[in-house]
């Protein structure tokens, strides 16, 4: 399943539950997909800033990467 799917999904069950409420299994499906989808919101957001590299004034690199984030 990929992100779009798994929004539309999450969508989907967002409207039935405000509808008609969920099942158990649904409930469970919905939390899971939410962790799924913040999950790989983390991840992308982490490797953005993984990938900063700052020029200070005098010239000098820093690689935000390499100093805050494991990266190297």
């Amino acid at each position: 399943m990929n992100m779009d799917e798994r929004i539309a999904r999450i969508n989907e069950l967002y409207h039935k539950s405000q509808a008609q409420g969920l099942t158990e299994a649904e409930k469970e499906e919905q939390a899971r997909l939410r962790r799924e989808y913040v999950d790989s919101i983390k991840r992308n957001l982490k490797s953005q800033l993984d990938n900063i590299i700052i020029e200070k004034p005098d010239g000098s690199v820093v690689d935000l990467g390499e100093k805050y984030g494991g990266k190297g």
